[in-house]
This record gives structure tokens, C-alpha cells and sequence, in this order.
């Protein structure tokens, strides 16, 4: 949908809201439901406003310390939310509404630079001094309970029944019991303008994914955090729930493979017709993956994921078609690719893209030599691993030059206090393992 289109459905009143979005640290959406004649008139050429805390609150909406973009110190001011029109769509499990993404500016400046949306548009901007540009897609992986999110609340999340009771990978039967929302998901991201290319159902009780096809990395970070809020929604509406958590009980966890190529000028696939520059991106990704981590895994739930034989990486190694790898070459010719298979359905589509792009510019500037791709069993390979905690994961990204280079002390600095906040609240939870060991026989 175009802004003209939008001003003709608002004048036949068949479009009566916008809601007006940003995506905050966590990859989630945020913003406003606006009237849409409002926005028409006197925000889609200009600018609405937001609390500049958005970018400085941890999972739970607490104000916390450490920012410097944002705090009680700078009075927790506006910041201004600029809606990028090229992502007008509509929202068809919502009646007469249509989403618009927005960038984020500073009041009477530029744009917010630890602003997830503008981290990865630097990327691309980085991208295109060479004439490429990337193409992407994520997977995401998710468990749908019967249960509503209230009632899940309620029981505290324990107790819950999977909408699945056993393992449906790929089976059609076991598929078939849910397809009445899972159908229904699909069909609202087609009629929302995303690519639906199929679904699944996955190994762990209730698992389940929707894929599409690939798109260049801000779109398939933007559709990406619609589908995943969507999703949701949708099953809301439908008296279930859909958790993204990286590990939600100790079976196969989460994922979100993400894959990526480049593409040139022509629209050729850069990694099909200069061998060279493929070995180098992906050496790149090798060099850098320890210490760009913590945007590929955020949370302190993300590093539960990494488990041997659990199809989630614990080796830094890549392969030809192979799972046991961080890093998958998939596809032949005009498809060839790499897969990241290290980041959670937790992750934040634009920090994780983002992450994969520094990598690889990293490896193209340097020239960095391809090690041999892993042929067998990376679980049981003599090879560095995967960061195993987020304090880990935080101190190589804080230290790490390729990320200060690529994006910024601000933005490592902002990250590191993101991660430094959680490690924090968790730290201090007394968690339902503890009390089930301790309560009575310690």
C-alpha cells in the first residue's frame, strides 16, 4: 500500500487506523494505534513522538541505568519516529488497519544510531560502497500451546499443554490438527504483502514454523518482526499461545536460522560468481561469530539452546549441507548461501543480519583465508566453541574491535549494558529449580 492508496481508503473509511512502529532492543514492536486520518494529515510527511526510554527499558518496561542516549539524568525526553512509507501494509486480523514502520530521529537531528533499525541500515550502507546489497530470510521456530496467554500467566507457565503431544516434524497427520491456525497465519501474512513459502511442524511437542521467501535484509528484518507479533495475535484471537523463547523446556529448543547471500548491482548472486569473495565473507563470519554473539543470542534463555545433538550449534565450524555447523553453505548457483544457524527465535532480526554483514565485511576487507569446510560431526569436533553464557558472550562483544569499528562505541557500549541489565535481573531471581532442590533437603 502506497500513502496515495491509504488517503483514498481513509476518505471511503474502510481504513480507520495505523499503527505506527518501531522496534525496540528486544526485537519487539512498539508505537502507537493512531487515527488514521491523523496520520494522514499531519504525520505520514512529518514525524509523531515517543518516550526516548523505548531504547533503554529491559524485558519488563523497568527504567533502568546505564544509558546514555536515556535516563532520569536527561529527563527521559521525546524522540521522533519518522514513518518510513515504503512499509504500508495492511493488518488483516485487525479490522480496518494498516502498520507503517518508522525510523527513529533524534528532535530536530538525525537518526538514533543505537536505534536497531538504523544498526542495520549502516550495514547496508556499508553494503552498497561496493555495489552489494544482501539478501535475506529467517526462520522462525515457535511452540503453540492450547492454552490462552493468560492462563499460561496465571499457571506460571507451568502445566501447559502443547498443541502437539508429540513430534511432528514434517508430518502432514500431526500438522493437520493445527492447521485451522496455522492455515490462518499464512494466510494473513499473504494478504499482508509477505511471501508465505510454507510451514511445517518441527521436533519438540507443539513446534512448529512458517518460512518465506527471502527478501533484502531491511524488509526481511521489518516483515520479520510483523509476522513474529502477528503470529501471536492471531493465536491470541484463536484462545492459544505461541512462545519464541530460544528454550522453553529441556527438548529441542527455538531456532531462527538465518540465511543471507549478496547480490550485485545486476541482481547477480555474488557468492555464485566470485568464489572468492564467498570464502572470505564466510572466514569473516568464523573470526568474528565469538564475539558477535551477544546479537545473534541477546538473553540469558539463548545460551540453553546450544546443546550438543540438539540440531543448535556448539562449534565455531562450517560445512557443505551440514546441521551440526554454526554455519551451513546451502543452495548451488544463483542460490547459494550461507545459513547462520546460531541465533534463537529470541534473537532481533536487525541486530542478528546486522552481525552476519560486519562478519562478513570483516573477512572481505582483510582478505581472511577459508579453512577447510567440517566434514562429520561438529558436536564432537576439536574446535572453539559458542560463547555458554550471555556474561560471556557480553564481555567478548564489549571488547571486541571488528563490532567497534563496524558499528559504533555508542552501540556496543548501549548493547553491553542491555546484556549487563539482564545478567543483573537474573542473577537476583530465585528460580523454581532452586526452590524444588533446596526447599526441603537443603
Amino acid at each position: 500500500m502506497n500513502l496515495g492508496e491509504l488517503r483514498r481508503a481513509v476518505r471511503e473509511r474502510s481504513i480507520d487506523t495505523v499503527l505506527l512502529a518501531i522496534t525496540d532492543m528486544q526485537g519487539r514492536l512498539q508505537g502507537k494505534r493512531m487515527a488514521a486520518d491523523h496520520f494522514v494529515r499531519h504525520v505520514a510527511e512529518r514525524s509523531a513522538e515517543a518516550c526516548d526510554y523505548l531504547l533503554a527499558v529491559d524485558v519488563e518496561m523497568n527504567t533502568v541505568d546505564g544509558y546514555a542516549t536515556s535516563s532520569w539524568d536527561t529527563g527521559y525526553g521525546d524522540f521522533e519516529l519518522h514513518p518510513d512509507l515504503a512499509t504500508l501494509r495492511p493488518v488483516p486480523w485487525h479490522q480496518s488497519t494498516v502498520l507503517c514502520m518508522a525510523d527513529i530521529h533524534a528532535h530536530g537531528g538525525g537518526p538514533v544510531e543505537v536505534a536497531p533499525r538504523q544498526i542495520l541500515k549502516r550495514q547496508i550502507e556499508r553494503l552498497a560502497e561496493r555495489g552489494w546489497r544482501a539478501n535475506t530470510a529467517t526462520e522462525l521456530e515457535f511452540i503453540l500451546f492450547e492454552d490462552t496467554y493468560d492462563q499460561a500467566w496465571d499457571a506460571g507457565y507451568r502445566g501447559l499443554t502443547p498443541a502437539n503431544r508429540y513430534n511432528v516434524d514434517y508430518s502432514l497427520l500431526g500438522t493437520a490438527r493445527v492447521e485451522p491456525l496455522i492455515g490462518r497465519i499464512r494466510r494473513a501474512m499473504a494478504a499482508s504483502g509477505l511471501k508465505v513459502e510454507n510451514s511445517k511442524g518441527e521436533c519438540n511437542a507443539g513446534q512448529h514454523e512458517i518460512n518465506f521467501h527471502y527478501a533484502d535484509a531491511l524488509r526481511t528484518a521489518d516483515e520479520h518482526s510483523f509476522y513474529k507479533n502477528g503470529a501471536k495475535e492471531i493465536a491470541a484471537q484463536e484462545g492459544m499461545a505461541i512462545t519464541f523463547m530460544a528454550k522453553y523446556d529441556e527438548r529441542e529448543g527455538n531456532s531462527c536460522h538465518v540465511h543471507l547471500s549478496l547480490a550485485a548491482g545486476d541482481g547477480g548472486n555474488v557468492f555464485a560468481s566470485s568464489p572468492e569473495v564467498f570464502d572470505h565473507f564466510v572466514a569473516g563470519q568464523l573470526a568474528c561469530l565469538r564475539e558477535l554473539t551477544l546479537l545473534h543470542a541477546p538473553n540469558v534463555n539463548s545460551y540453553k539452546r546450544f546443546a550438543a545433538g540438539s540440531f543448535a550449534p556448539t562449534a565455531i565450524a562450517w560445512g557443505r549441507d551440514n546441521r551440526t555447523c554454526a554455519l551451513r553453505e546451502v543452495g548451488h548457483g544463483g542460490a547459494r548461501r550461507i545459513e547462520c544457524r546460531l541465533p534463537g527465535a529470541d534473537v532481533n532480526p536487525y541486530l542478528t543480519i546486522s552481525a552476519l554483514i560486519a562478519a562478513g565485511l570483516h573477512g572481505v576487507e582483510n582478505e581472511l583465508p577459508l579453512e577447510p569446510a567440517l566434514e562429520g560431526n561438529a558436536y564432537t569436533a576439536d574446535l572453539q566453541r559458542v560463547p555458554g553464557t550471555l556474561g560471556e558472550a557480553r564481555e567478548l562483544f564489549a571488547a571486541s574491535e571488528v563490532a567497534r569499528t563496524a558499528f559504533g562505541d555508542a552501540v556496543v557500549d548501549h548493547y553491553s549494558n542491555n546484556a549487563a541489565v539482564e545478567l543483573a535481573a537474573f542473577e537476583s531471581a530465585v528460580t523454581d529449580w532452586e526452590r524444588v532442590r533446596g526447599f526441603e533437603r537443603l
